[in-house]
């Protein structure tokens, strides 16, 4: 139930923040997955030098 409760509001908030701050949002979007990004280089590194 809490889960539950817990999953709608965060599709509330989602909703409200990317109607509201739609810039913000897609900063924070953009920071997120250049953060991804990063980790998967490094991990590709990591691998490409077990390899050498």
């Amino acid at each position: 139930m809490v889960k539950k409760i817990l999953r709608w509001g965060g599709l509330a908030f989602l909703v409200f923040f990317i109607a509201y701050r739609p810039q913000s949002a897609a900063n924070v979007v953009s920071t997120i997955g250049g953060s991804l990004l990063d980790i998967a280089n490094g991990f590709g590194d990591f691998f490409a030098q077990l390899g050498s």
